[in-house]
């Protein structure tokens, strides 16, 4: 697998994320390497006061356009297959938040286009998250997921 890669998902969603679609998006028999990573919501956070119930997640109606552009950088950059979905809506701890799937040649690559992805995600993805404690306080938190 060499070249400039190719994107095969990159979505929002307001479903619940399947962590094997994306895997199976991916498969390449030319792929020596699958790197995934699942971000879940947790029932903590460090600037949490209590115990983290749910996040809800709002996205810019634009979100979708820049998560398949922040994928083709990615894919372009280790010459990889990406997958990537980030969900939208009220999410309960455990729930799949994003799911990536990038494969290529190598490990080097596809190692490095999922870290490349989510990092890029992180920063750049116009998607909010509200964080909501058990005892009903909740707050917002910045850009990406």
């Amino acid at each position: 697998m060499t070249g400039a890669g190719r994107v095969a998902i990159a979505r929002i969603s307001a479903e619940p994320l399947d962590v094997a679609a994306h895997l199976a998006a991916v498969d390449d028999p030319r792929a020596g390497a699958e790197t995934s990573f699942v971000g879940r919501v947790r029932d903590h956070d460090p600037d949490a006061g209590g115990a983290v119930v749910a996040l809800e997640y709002t996205a810019h109606p634009d979100a979708e356009r820049v998560l398949a552009s922040l994928a083709e950088r990615a894919a372009a950059d280790h010459g990889a297959t990406v997958a990537v979905s980030h969900r939208v809506g009220r999410l309960g701890v455990g729930d799949a938040a994003v799911v990536i799937a990038a494969a290529s040649a190598h490990r080097a690559e596809s190692f490095a286009a999922c870290r490349q992805l989510i990092e890029d995600i992180k920063r750049e993805l116009p998607v909010w998250k509200r964080q909501v404690e058990a005892d009903g306080t909740a707050a917002w938190k910045g850009i990406g997921g």
